[in-house]
């Protein structure tokens, strides 16, 4: 098989697995991936998986992948809350929340870390609309503030959640304190409730 051929074919996808490879071309020879990586062609993100480097320098691709790459999971805790403007700075990391193991992986597309929750956990996401009629899961803020809280533990003192920096007009004007207590509940955890409240009165909320 040629490249042009393959580009055609795939380019399409942003990133892929050997598995889809395989699905179209069950007589692949896998070592095409190594060559055309080896000259630029494509960039290996994780075992099994490649994007063709024309996204690289695309908004919200990044992202894109980070989903592709280790599914089931979406953009959570502070990749999420530097999206929604809560937290000043900008995260090196793109983080996701996933009910598979905790895990990294580091490519060129950036660097990318996933919490793992039990699956009944994998709710208050929404799907942001990007390029090409694609789409990546996002938390909702109350939903990344409320992982945030639950896999960190350590955001239990007064001074720990100042640490986080949050912006108290953002965080007033825009947190559904309905929602995010809803939302609270259905963590069943007495210890997270109580960072909860504890968050509500550092911020005045």
């Amino acid at each position: 098989m040629n490249w042009i051929e393959f580009k055609n074919k795939m380019f399409d996808l942003v990133c892929f697995s050997i598995h889809q490879v395989y699905a179209w071309r069950p007589g692949f020879d896998r070592n095409n991936l190594v060559r055309w990586t080896k000259k630029g062609y494509l960039i290996h993100l994780r075992r099994g998986w490649y994007a063709f480097p024309e996204y690289k320098d695309k908004p919200d691709f990044a992202e894109y992948i980070a989903v592709k790459i280790y599914n089931p999971s979406y953009i959570s805790l502070h990749s999420a809350l530097a999206f929604y403007g809560l937290i000043p700075e900008s995260v090196v990391q793109i983080t996701s929340v996933t009910s598979l193991k905790t895990a990294s992986f580091a490519n060129d597309f950036g660097e990318y870390s996933y919490k793992s929750v039990k699956s009944d956990l994998m709710f208050g996401y929404f799907r942001r609309p990007i390029a090409g009629d694609r789409a990546v899961p996002y938390a909702t803020g109350e939903k990344a503030l409320l992982d945030l809280l639950y896999l960190y533990p350590f955001y239990n003192t007064e001074s720990e959640l100042l640490e986080l920096r949050l912006d108290p007009d953002i965080l007033r004007e825009n947190l559904d304190r309905r929602t995010w207590r809803s939302m609270g509940k259905r963590f069943l955890c007495a210890r997270l409730e109580k960072r909860m409240q504890l968050l509500e009165k550092v911020y005045e909320l």
